[in-house]
């Protein structure tokens, strides 16, 4: 039960963090303005939040490891 759980959640972080460079890339994201129910817009704002959170965390710490290098 953990196991399927904790796969859920990383699975909801990855798509999120996708939206969140989908919208870094081309500037397209979720209309939550146009959602009725504030309840449901505050939620989706903070998971949307945390693509964007893991996204930069993601290229910190692959800008400070060895294995990763910038090409212009």
């Amino acid at each position: 039960m953990w196991g399927r759980l904790f796969h859920f959640t990383v699975d909801a972080a990855l798509v999120s963090a996708v939206l969140a460079g989908i919208k870094r890339n081309t500037g397209l994201q979720i209309a939550t303005h146009n959602m009725e129910n504030e309840e449901m817009k505050k939620y989706l704002e903070k998971y949307l939040n945390v693509g964007e959170w893991v996204l930069d965390s993601s290229a910190v710490f692959m800008s400070n490891s060895p294995y990763f290098e910038r090409k212009n």
